[in-house]
């Protein structure tokens, strides 16, 4: 219980001082540690991705996106249950490809969401005074938004894979199918969550960050696919698989057709081969890697 003391002020004072004991106590509970801590910026990081626990206005463009990433799907699968149609009119593979437009918006509204106002506000030494270190911050809010974007491209080709089913088509072929698209789409989550994530940490400004990566994404895109399709007019068709390291659009359907059995965006339809391949997969893990790597060597300087 909290006590007062009181006392007369000397000589000249008037009124009482009062003291007040609050009756600070020491924490006797148990101590989680470093692992809480982390899991714990993990799951609000990845929470906020979606606006759970914020205003309802946090909450529309994430929905939304959701909404307008599943839609087409869900169409999809109803009018191949009504048409009794032998095939999806889309493979698992090319779905993230088709609907990039969509994922890129996302990664541009939600990067910055995850990092700036912590930069703007300058609360990231507040968490490295507790137990949580610098690559912990970096590990959970990167496993957040990479985790957020799986759900976001991982849901609608599970809403194609159980209308295949309804739809009575191969169970092997689509099971397959299914596996190949989670894969793919799980390197582009990592990929496109750690590119965001790096442009959104340069500045605190979060319209900044949203304009950089949707340049990023979009514009590296539009120039990769520019080429591919010059090189082809020129018959340069040894060109077209090289230029489509310099856009993560353009990586992923590299691997994915080169490994995962993908029909290729590439102009003409061809991708890598198999060695090419080989060099996508190393160049796609650097990347990451490298984003990774950049993410806690800025943390570093702005914990000090």
């Amino acid at each position: 219980m909290a006590t007062e003391q009181s006392m007369r002020t000397p000589a000249t004072g008037t009124g009482d001082t009062r003291i007040h004991n609050i009756g600070y106590r020491s924490y006797d509970g148990p101590r989680l540690g470093r692992s809480y801590a982390r899991l714990s910026l993990y799951s609000q990081s990845l929470r906020g991705a979606y606006g759970l626990g914020r205003s309802v206005k946090s909450k529309v463009l994430p929905m939304l996106l959701f909404v307008v990433m599943c839609l087409p799907a869900a169409i999809m699968v109803a009018v191949a249950v009504a048409t009794k149609a032998k095939d999806l009119p889309v493979d698992y593979t090319r779905y993230a490809i088709v609907m990039q437009a969509v994922i890129s918006l996302y990664v541009a509204s939600q990067a910055p969401q995850s990092v700036s106002r912590d930069l703007r506000f300058k609360t990231v030494p507040l968490y490295f005074s507790r137990p949580i270190e610098t690559a912990d911050y970096v590990r959970a809010k990167y496993a957040a938004l990479a985790s957020a974007l799986f759900i976001l491209t991982a849901a609608p080709l599970l809403v194609l894979y159980v209308g295949a089913l309804l739809a009575k088509l191969d169970f092997t072929d689509q099971t397959k199918g299914f596996a190949q698209g989670l894969v793919s789409v799980a390197l582009l989550s990592l990929l496109f969550a750690g590119l965001g994530l790096v442009i959104a940490a340069v500045t605190p400004r979060r319209g900044f960050g949203i304009a950089a990566v949707i340049a990023v994404l979009t514009i590296s895109y539009g120039a990769v696919s520019t080429l591919q399709a010059i090189a082809e007019v020129q018959n340069s068709g040894d060109g077209i698989a090289w230029i489509g390291l310099f856009s993560p659009v353009t990586l992923i359907d590299g691997v994915q057709s080169a490994f995962l059995g993908a029909t290729s965006a590439f102009p003409g339809g061809v991708g890598p081969s198999n060695a090419e391949g080989v060099v996508y997969v190393l160049f796609t893990l650097g990347l990451i890697a490298a984003c990774y790597g950049l993410l806690t060597r800025r943390y570093r300087k702005v914990g000090l």
